[in-house]
Protein backbone atom coordinates (compact mmCIF):
# COMPACT_ATOMS: atom_id res chain seq x y z
CA UNK A 1 0.00 0.00 0.00
CA UNK A 2 1.49 3.17 -1.86
CA UNK A 3 0.58 6.44 1.24
CA UNK A 4 0.55 9.54 -1.06
CA UNK A 5 2.70 12.51 0.56
CA UNK A 6 0.36 15.73 0.56
CA UNK A 7 3.18 18.85 -0.26
CA UNK A 8 3.35 20.96 2.85
CA UNK A 9 2.21 24.65 1.85
CA UNK A 10 4.30 27.28 3.48
CA UNK A 11 4.18 28.44 7.39
CA UNK A 12 1.99 31.25 7.34
CA UNK A 13 4.11 32.96 9.95
CA UNK A 14 7.03 33.10 8.21
CA UNK A 15 4.83 34.42 4.91
CA UNK A 16 3.71 36.95 7.16
CA UNK A 17 7.19 38.15 7.94
CA UNK A 18 8.07 38.29 4.79
CA UNK A 19 4.70 40.33 3.76
CA UNK A 20 5.49 43.00 6.79
CA UNK A 21 9.20 43.21 5.59
CA UNK A 22 8.12 43.97 2.06
CA UNK A 23 5.43 46.33 3.17
CA UNK A 24 8.15 48.09 5.49
CA UNK A 25 10.47 48.32 2.34
CA UNK A 26 7.92 49.92 0.08
CA UNK A 27 7.15 52.19 3.01
CA UNK A 28 9.98 53.29 3.83
CA UNK A 29 12.14 53.11 0.17
CA UNK A 30 10.02 52.72 -2.38
CA UNK A 31 7.58 55.78 -1.48
CA UNK A 32 10.43 58.29 -0.43
CA UNK A 33 11.86 57.74 -4.26
CA UNK A 34 9.06 57.76 -5.67
CA UNK A 35 7.78 60.66 -3.49
CA UNK A 36 11.62 62.51 -4.25
CA UNK A 37 11.28 62.27 -7.93
CA UNK A 38 7.90 63.98 -8.10
CA UNK A 39 8.77 66.57 -6.06
CA UNK A 40 12.52 66.76 -8.50
CA UNK A 41 9.84 67.98 -11.44
CA UNK A 42 8.26 70.71 -9.30
CA UNK A 43 9.84 74.18 -7.83
CA UNK A 44 8.31 73.28 -4.56
CA UNK A 45 9.74 75.99 -1.42
CA UNK A 46 8.12 75.64 1.67
CA UNK A 47 7.81 79.29 1.84
CA UNK A 48 5.65 79.21 -0.68
CA UNK A 49 1.74 77.76 -0.66
CA UNK A 50 1.98 75.55 -3.53
CA UNK A 51 4.35 73.85 -6.05
CA UNK A 52 3.92 74.67 -9.66
CA UNK A 53 5.30 71.55 -12.30
CA UNK A 54 8.15 72.72 -13.93
CA UNK A 55 9.28 69.41 -16.13
CA UNK A 56 13.06 68.99 -16.08
CA UNK A 57 13.89 72.17 -15.72
CA UNK A 58 15.48 71.57 -12.43
CA UNK A 59 17.75 69.16 -14.09
CA UNK A 60 18.89 71.27 -17.04
CA UNK A 61 19.70 73.86 -14.21
CA UNK A 62 22.25 71.20 -12.62
CA UNK A 63 24.04 71.51 -16.00
CA UNK A 64 25.56 75.14 -14.87
CA UNK A 65 25.60 74.77 -10.76
CA UNK A 66 29.37 74.98 -10.47
CA UNK A 67 28.68 73.61 -6.33
CA UNK A 68 27.10 70.60 -7.79
CA UNK A 69 30.10 70.05 -9.88
CA UNK A 70 32.29 70.75 -7.46
CA UNK A 71 30.79 68.79 -4.52
CA UNK A 72 30.26 65.93 -6.95
CA UNK A 73 33.92 65.95 -7.97
CA UNK A 74 34.81 65.62 -4.21
CA UNK A 75 32.67 63.21 -3.41
CA UNK A 76 34.07 60.84 -6.27
CA UNK A 77 37.37 61.14 -5.49
CA UNK A 78 36.74 60.46 -1.98
CA UNK A 79 34.68 57.61 -2.51
CA UNK A 80 37.48 55.99 -4.26
CA UNK A 81 40.54 56.70 -2.46
CA UNK A 82 38.95 56.01 1.27
CA UNK A 83 37.75 52.65 -0.75
CA UNK A 84 40.87 51.79 -1.76
CA UNK A 85 42.45 52.42 1.50
CA UNK A 86 39.91 51.23 3.74
CA UNK A 87 40.07 47.99 2.04
CA UNK A 88 43.97 47.71 1.97
CA UNK A 89 44.28 48.23 5.13
CA UNK A 90 41.42 45.72 6.19
CA UNK A 91 42.81 42.80 4.25
CA UNK A 92 46.20 43.47 6.21
CA UNK A 93 44.09 44.09 9.25
CA UNK A 94 42.34 40.58 8.71
CA UNK A 95 45.95 38.67 8.28
CA UNK A 96 47.59 40.43 11.09
CA UNK A 97 43.90 39.45 13.35
CA UNK A 98 43.37 35.98 12.24
CA UNK A 99 43.92 34.26 15.51
CA UNK A 100 42.07 32.08 17.79
CA UNK A 101 43.69 32.89 21.37
CA UNK A 102 41.24 35.46 23.64
CA UNK A 103 44.03 38.64 23.07
CA UNK A 104 43.08 38.56 19.27
CA UNK A 105 39.64 38.63 19.61
CA UNK A 106 39.50 41.20 22.22
CA UNK A 107 41.33 43.08 19.41
CA UNK A 108 39.19 42.56 16.69
CA UNK A 109 36.40 43.44 19.13
CA UNK A 110 38.44 46.85 18.98
CA UNK A 111 39.20 47.08 15.50
CA UNK A 112 35.36 47.54 14.73
CA UNK A 113 34.31 49.63 17.31
CA UNK A 114 34.80 52.74 14.82
CA UNK A 115 31.95 51.40 12.92
CA UNK A 116 29.73 51.23 15.53
CA UNK A 117 30.06 54.75 16.74
CA UNK A 118 28.07 57.30 15.51
CA UNK A 119 29.02 59.46 12.73
CA UNK A 120 28.18 62.77 14.93
CA UNK A 121 30.06 61.75 17.82
CA UNK A 122 33.31 60.19 15.34
CA UNK A 123 33.03 64.26 13.59
CA UNK A 124 33.27 65.47 17.37
CA UNK A 125 36.04 63.55 18.75
CA UNK A 126 38.00 63.80 15.45
CA UNK A 127 37.42 67.87 15.42
CA UNK A 128 38.96 67.81 18.93
CA UNK A 129 42.00 65.48 17.76
CA UNK A 130 42.42 67.66 15.11
CA UNK A 131 41.98 71.06 16.24
CA UNK A 132 44.87 73.95 16.00
CA UNK A 133 45.18 73.53 19.71
CA UNK A 134 44.39 69.36 19.62
CA UNK A 135 45.76 66.38 20.54
CA UNK A 136 47.64 65.48 16.99
CA UNK A 137 49.56 68.62 17.21
CA UNK A 138 50.63 68.57 20.48
CA UNK A 139 51.73 65.17 20.11
CA UNK A 140 53.82 66.12 16.82
CA UNK A 141 54.91 69.01 18.66
CA UNK A 142 56.34 67.00 21.51
CA UNK A 143 58.29 64.89 19.57
CA UNK A 144 59.72 68.08 17.52
CA UNK A 145 58.23 66.92 14.02
CA UNK A 146 56.76 70.61 13.41
CA UNK A 147 57.35 73.84 14.58
CA UNK A 148 54.29 75.25 14.96
CA UNK A 149 50.22 74.18 14.86
CA UNK A 150 49.03 72.36 11.43
CA UNK A 151 45.88 73.88 10.53
CA UNK A 152 44.12 70.31 9.36
CA UNK A 153 40.81 71.74 9.00
CA UNK A 154 41.78 75.51 8.13
CA UNK A 155 43.26 74.66 4.70
CA UNK A 156 41.21 73.10 1.70
CA UNK A 157 44.01 70.53 1.05
CA UNK A 158 44.41 69.58 4.47
CA UNK A 159 40.54 69.74 5.36
CA UNK A 160 40.09 66.93 2.48
CA UNK A 161 43.22 65.12 3.64
CA UNK A 162 41.71 65.24 7.40
CA UNK A 163 37.85 64.32 5.68
CA UNK A 164 39.63 60.98 4.29
CA UNK A 165 41.69 60.14 7.04
CA UNK A 166 38.82 60.18 9.11
CA UNK A 167 36.26 58.18 6.91
CA UNK A 168 38.86 55.79 6.00
CA UNK A 169 39.71 55.21 10.10
CA UNK A 170 35.88 54.19 10.61
CA UNK A 171 35.50 52.45 7.28
CA UNK A 172 38.38 50.13 7.97
CA UNK A 173 36.53 48.52 10.89
CA UNK A 174 33.87 46.88 8.49
CA UNK A 175 36.12 46.23 6.11
CA UNK A 176 38.42 44.52 8.43
CA UNK A 177 35.31 42.21 9.86
CA UNK A 178 34.07 41.36 6.49
CA UNK A 179 37.88 39.97 5.04
CA UNK A 180 37.93 38.28 8.39
CA UNK A 181 35.18 36.45 8.17
CA UNK A 182 36.19 35.20 4.74
CA UNK A 183 39.63 34.63 5.59
CA UNK A 184 38.25 32.10 8.66
CA UNK A 185 36.51 30.09 5.32
CA UNK A 186 39.96 29.12 4.11
CA UNK A 187 40.73 25.50 4.81
CA UNK A 188 43.80 25.18 6.66
CA UNK A 189 44.70 22.62 4.48
CA UNK A 190 45.58 24.92 1.30
CA UNK A 191 47.73 26.76 3.52
CA UNK A 192 49.39 23.61 4.54
CA UNK A 193 50.04 21.82 1.20
CA UNK A 194 51.13 25.58 -0.14
CA UNK A 195 54.43 25.11 2.54
CA UNK A 196 54.71 21.54 1.83
CA UNK A 197 55.54 22.67 -2.12
CA UNK A 198 57.44 25.43 -0.61
CA UNK A 199 55.44 28.59 -1.67
CA UNK A 200 56.59 31.76 0.13
CA UNK A 201 54.33 33.91 2.21
CA UNK A 202 53.49 36.14 -0.71
CA UNK A 203 52.78 33.32 -3.19
CA UNK A 204 50.75 31.80 -0.41
CA UNK A 205 48.81 35.14 -0.09
CA UNK A 206 48.60 35.79 -4.21
CA UNK A 207 47.69 32.67 -4.99
CA UNK A 208 45.22 31.31 -1.83
CA UNK A 209 44.08 34.11 0.23
CA UNK A 210 43.21 36.24 -2.74
CA UNK A 211 41.66 34.51 -4.89
CA UNK A 212 39.36 33.13 -1.46
CA UNK A 213 38.43 36.58 -0.11
CA UNK A 214 37.68 37.78 -3.45
CA UNK A 215 33.62 37.66 -2.69
CA UNK A 216 34.16 39.09 0.28
CA UNK A 217 36.22 42.06 -1.17
CA UNK A 218 33.57 42.59 -3.73
CA UNK A 219 31.02 42.91 -0.71
CA UNK A 220 33.39 45.10 1.03
CA UNK A 221 34.24 47.44 -2.10
CA UNK A 222 30.76 47.80 -2.89
CA UNK A 223 29.11 48.95 0.81
CA UNK A 224 32.47 50.87 1.37
CA UNK A 225 31.45 52.98 -1.98
CA UNK A 226 27.87 53.39 -1.08
CA UNK A 227 28.76 54.23 2.17
CA UNK A 228 31.18 57.24 0.87
CA UNK A 229 29.10 58.64 -1.63
CA UNK A 230 26.64 59.16 0.60
CA UNK A 231 28.61 60.64 3.46
CA UNK A 232 27.31 63.89 5.56
CA UNK A 233 26.92 63.38 9.26
CA UNK A 234 31.17 62.87 9.38
CA UNK A 235 31.87 65.98 7.14
CA UNK A 236 28.65 68.36 8.97
CA UNK A 237 30.41 67.81 12.19
CA UNK A 238 33.92 67.94 11.11
CA UNK A 239 34.32 70.54 8.56
CA UNK A 240 30.62 71.70 7.86
CA UNK A 241 31.74 71.65 4.03
CA UNK A 242 34.50 74.06 4.47
CA UNK A 243 36.50 75.92 4.01
CA UNK A 244 35.44 77.65 0.65
CA UNK A 245 33.38 74.67 0.69
CA UNK A 246 36.47 72.13 -0.35
CA UNK A 247 35.02 69.55 1.40
CA UNK A 248 31.28 69.79 0.91
CA UNK A 249 29.61 66.50 -0.17
CA UNK A 250 26.61 65.77 -2.48
CA UNK A 251 24.67 64.51 0.46
CA UNK A 252 25.84 67.84 2.20
CA UNK A 253 24.85 69.93 -0.44
CA UNK A 254 21.79 68.16 -1.42
CA UNK A 255 20.63 69.03 2.33
CA UNK A 256 22.18 72.90 2.23
CA UNK A 257 19.36 72.87 -0.90
CA UNK A 258 17.11 71.97 1.09
CA UNK A 259 16.93 73.28 4.48
CA UNK A 260 19.05 76.55 4.18
CA UNK A 261 17.96 77.94 0.90
CA UNK A 262 14.25 76.09 0.90
CA UNK A 263 14.78 74.45 -2.80
CA UNK A 264 13.13 71.35 -2.21
CA UNK A 265 12.72 70.88 -5.64
CA UNK A 266 15.89 71.76 -6.44
CA UNK A 267 17.59 69.07 -3.45
CA UNK A 268 15.07 66.30 -4.43
CA UNK A 269 16.39 66.64 -8.71
CA UNK A 270 20.12 66.44 -7.21
CA UNK A 271 19.27 63.72 -4.74
CA UNK A 272 18.17 61.60 -7.80
CA UNK A 273 21.06 62.87 -9.52
CA UNK A 274 23.27 61.24 -6.53
CA UNK A 275 21.18 58.33 -6.45
CA UNK A 276 21.53 57.35 -10.17
CA UNK A 277 25.22 57.54 -9.89
CA UNK A 278 25.32 55.63 -6.57
CA UNK A 279 23.30 53.13 -8.54
CA UNK A 280 25.66 52.95 -12.09
CA UNK A 281 29.12 52.84 -9.99
CA UNK A 282 28.04 49.84 -7.63
CA UNK A 283 26.43 48.05 -10.42
CA UNK A 284 29.43 49.04 -12.68
CA UNK A 285 32.26 47.62 -9.56
CA UNK A 286 29.98 45.22 -9.03
CA UNK A 287 30.21 43.80 -11.86
CA UNK A 288 34.17 44.46 -12.69
CA UNK A 289 34.61 42.45 -9.47
CA UNK A 290 32.50 39.27 -10.22
CA UNK A 291 34.75 39.33 -13.08
CA UNK A 292 37.57 39.05 -10.93
CA UNK A 293 36.29 36.31 -8.88
CA UNK A 294 36.12 34.32 -12.26
CA UNK A 295 39.32 35.13 -13.71
CA UNK A 296 41.33 34.05 -10.05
Amino acid sequence: MTTRVRPRRGDPALGAIAMLALGLYVLFIVVPVVMSAWKSLTNENPLQGHADFIGVDNYTAMVHDSALAASLTFTLALAAVVTVAANALGIGFAILLNKTSLSFRMMRTVAFLPQVLSGVIVGFVWRYILAQDGILNHILDSLGIIDHPITWLGSPHLAMFSVGLVAAWVLTGFTTVVHLAALQSIPVELYQAAMVDGAGRWQRFRQITLPMVAPGTTISVTISLITMLKLYDIIAVLTSGGPANSTQSTALYIIKLAFTDDRFGYASAVAMLLLAVSAVIALFVTGLLRRREVDL
